[in-house]
């Protein structure tokens, strides 16, 4: 992976070691559906947030159809962008990755996008691969695995894709420090989010049960002829795995499972739910209205009508790799763009110590 491109504002570098502030990481993710900024200081085994941004900006509406993003998605999404660049300024950030996923991925015309982003913003978004997307999040929600389990499958719903990734625990592969990544046996992305799903199946005038199991079946046969993971069905068999289940369709569910009355990240990030709850809880959006689904605080009006959609991936990959426990994650690629920053820096911190300390030694 290539250097991560310096922040607007960088040049303050010097300037900030000198006056002794902490020095401040930010982590941009563009995805089909949100705009997100997280800006944080470096702690010992993890970070400090110091400012976060989340905006829906859905800048994948209609690119299923058109296979272009669209003029509107294109200025929500540059709005959103003007303001997270001007919280990297203020904020003194030393320094930046900002990536950008399926839409940008998708798109014919991404790379323009892309360039219009830095002319008019400076900042400089990266188009990372599937494989990168996966494994940053599964960095961000490292500290979420149970590691008296013996594996765990973490779920990224995004707005245009879906990646999926097998981790090993157990004690060889859990050895050394609990906030470092383990391995990922298989991973896989599938070209279905939220957005997408949702445009395929719009809801009509009303949610059915039909209307549902469709949803989840075609996310079924997106993910049922994968065979990399099988080596790892006998550990779910056993109950021996749990989920991580990241998203804003997910965290929602934990919401409405939990009866908030406005949504809480304290008590949702983290929360262990059974299949059941999960079930029960997607049966409860179910039933309601597009308008009673808006009206729900842990949803509100941007998500009513993609809220199902990310439920019927969940229960798709349930269906497929059974666990009694799914932990919700309010987290992912930001904190795992975050956690790598910080690493790498600390590591050419050290190759930079060794000489000197060896000429002493001399």
């Amino acid at each position: 992976m290539s250097e991560a491109p310096r922040a607007p504002g960088a040049e303050r570098r010097d300037r900030t070691r000198a006056s002794g502030e902490m020095a401040c990481y930010a982590a941009l993710d563009l995805g089909t559906n949100n705009c997100r900024l997280l800006i944080a200081t470096p702690g010992a085994t993890s970070f400090r947030v110091v400012e976060a941004f989340s905006r829906i900006v859905r800048l994948g509406e209609g690119l299923s159809q058109t296979g272009r993003l669209s003029d509107a998605a294109m200025e929500r999404a540059l709005a959103a962008l003007r303001i997270s660049a001007e919280k990297i300024r203020r904020r003194r950030v030393i320094q930046l990755r900002a990536i950008a996923t399926q839409a940008c991925r998708m798109a014919e015309n991404g790379p323009e996008f892309i360039e219009r982003v830095f002319a008019e913003t400076g900042l400089r978004l990266q188009i990372i691969s599937p494989q990168e997307e996966a494994r940053l999040s599964v960095a961000g929600c490292v500290s979420l695995l149970d590691r008296s389990a013996e594996a765990a499958l973490v779920v990224d719903v995004g707005g245009g894709s879906t990646e999926l990734s097998w981790v090993e625990l157990g004690e060889a592969a859990s050895a050394g420090p609990s906030h470092r990544p383990p391995p990922i046996r298989a991973w896989l992305s599938i070209p279905i989010g939220v957005v997408t799903l949702a445009e395929k199946f719009p809801e009509g005038e009303a949610a059915t049960e039909t209307w549902f199991r469709a949803m989840v079946d075609t996310v079924k046969a997106e993910i049922g002829a994968f065979r990399r993971a099988d080596p790892l069905r006998p550990v779910f068999d056993r109950d021996r795995a749990h989920l991580i289940g990241t998203s804003g369709a997910i965290t929602s569910l934990a919401g409405m499972h939990l009866n908030l009355l406005r949504y809480d990240r304290n008590r949702v990030d983290g929360i262990w739910m059974t299949r059941e709850q999960c079930e029960a809880a997607a049966a409860r959006l179910l039933a309601l209205s597009a308008r009673e689904r808006a009206e729900q605080p842990c949803i509100g009006p941007d998500r009513a009508d993609l809220v199902l959609a990310g439920a019927a991936i969940l229960q798709a990959v349930q269906e497929l790799w059974p666990c009694n426990r799914v932990r919700v994650a309010d987290r992912g690629l930001r904190e795992g763009i975050l956690i790598s920053l910080m690493s790498d820096r600390g590591r050419r911190r050290r190759r930079r110590r060794r000489p000197a300390r060896a000429m002493a030694a001399e």
